[in-house]
């Protein structure tokens, strides 16, 4: 009997280790397939200042500008981000750029900030018959930012004053205007690269791809070639105004309330309130040719004439951005103007929007763009179904 008791516990023992073994041995479905994230930026909130025109000159609204750039300082930001036109000299066929210019922008625009990205605007270049009072700083200019990350391995390579920079959560690209030359064969895969990591991406161009203030019709070429890459958001100056469009994908998406979805299509911006004169709307003035067609108008949130820039703060998940008006005293005594020939008649049917505001600092239009919830992916490929 108790040898029998021996042989059973010996049996039943052998069994279940050869139960064992063949389960380990035996492939396992259910944990074959790893599934992982795509990677995420850090969990760090990434700000950006913008402005544009900012005019130091003779040409340009000194009260605006020293109002803007007093409540700039105040943001606080990872970098600034300038899209253009930094002086407004008011020489013909100026041969020389005074240092004066450039040490107003070194206290201003400089030397408060820790990362500085500039765009070159057409008032910044060397003057032409054109372009007769363009100021020829930007060989002075240029050197004041803090440059792009190198990408000597890329095969094609950005022209002059072109480049990107990553900075925290974003990538923020920068493209030369004059003359335009489409940029996807140097951008696109350094975009494809920032998505790759989860990165949003911030293109910055002087001259708008598409406006309202004073319209050329560039859905073929620029505003095609910019829309094509996806970008998040384009930024641009020139006009010295302020205008915010809504995503366009395949269709234009609206939204009263300025929240949208990440794949909603791309923002266009235009930030031209820095400190320039303004200039009205093409429309304003009566000027049928240059006036946007119905479909323009039919894409634009929100538009104004104001002194004003912008924050952008930029987590993993979330875009938001933040307009701030600056409101000044417009003194009719003093010798400055913020209005472009403010003896034009049309300015008497024309407001600005700090017409009838107190002094100093609010915001005047708020967005956000939130990112869509991303499923994980797999480093080995599903089993085909039995």
């Amino acid at each position: 009997m108790k040898w029998f008791t021996v042989k059973i516990i010996f049996l039943l023992t052998l069994a279940l280790f050869v139960n064992y073994s063949l389960s380990e041995s035996a492939p396992n479905k259910t944990t074959g397939i790893q599934k992982v994230m795509a990677p995420f930026p850090k969990e760090t909130v990434t700000r950006i200042t913008i402005v544009g025109d900012t005019g130091t000159g003779e040409r340009a609204y000194p009260p605006g500008f020293s109002a803007v750039q007093k409540a700039m300082r105040e943001t606080m930001p990872d970098v600034l981000l300038h899209l253009g036109d930094f002086v407004y000299q008011p020489e013909m066929f100026p041969d020389s750029c005074p240092d004066r210019y450039i040490e107003e922008i070194k206290k201003t625009l400089v030397d408060p900030y820790p990362r500085r990205l500039f765009v070159a605007g057409d008032n910044d270049l060397p003057p032409h018959k054109f372009k007769p009072k363009a100021s020829g700083c930007w060989d002075k200019i240029d050197p004041l930012d803090s440059g792009f990350d190198d990408h000597s391995e890329q095969t094609t390579q950005p022209r002059e004053f072109e480049g990107t920079r990553v900075v925290g959560n974003a990538l923020i690209g920068v493209i030369h205007h004059y003359p335009w030359k489409d940029p996807t064969k140097w951008l696109k895969p350094r975009i494809e690269e920032a998505r790759a990591k989860g990165l949003w991406v911030i293109l910055a161009v002087h001259e708008p791809a598409l406006t309202t203030a004073w319209y050329l019709d560039k859905k073929d070429t620029v505003l095609k070639q910019l829309n094509n890459l996806e970008p998040d958001l384009v930024l641009a100056g020139n006009q010295h105004s302020y205008e915010r469009f809504h995503p366009m994908g395949v269709t234009v998406i609206h939204s009263e309330s300025g929240k949208y979805q990440s794949g909603d299509g791309t923002m266009h911006i235009v930030s031209g309130g820095g400190g320039a004169t303004f200039k009205p709307f093409a429309d304003m003035q009566g000027n049928e040719k240059r006036t946007a067609p119905k479909e323009v108008f039919d894409a634009l949130a929100k538009r104004a004439l104001m002194n004003h820039f912008i924050t952008l703060d930029i987590s993993r998940d979330i875009l938001k951005g933040t307009v701030w008006r600056v409101c000044v005293k417009d003194d009719p005594d003093d010798k400055w103007s913020p209005r472009w020939k403010s003896r034009k008649d049309f300015w008497n049917s024309i407001p600005l929007e700090c017409d009838g505001k107190p002094e100093g600092v609010g915001v005047y239009d708020e967005f956000e763009i939130k990112a869509r919830t991303r499923k994980p992916y797999s480093l080995t490929p599903e089993p085909p179904p039995l």
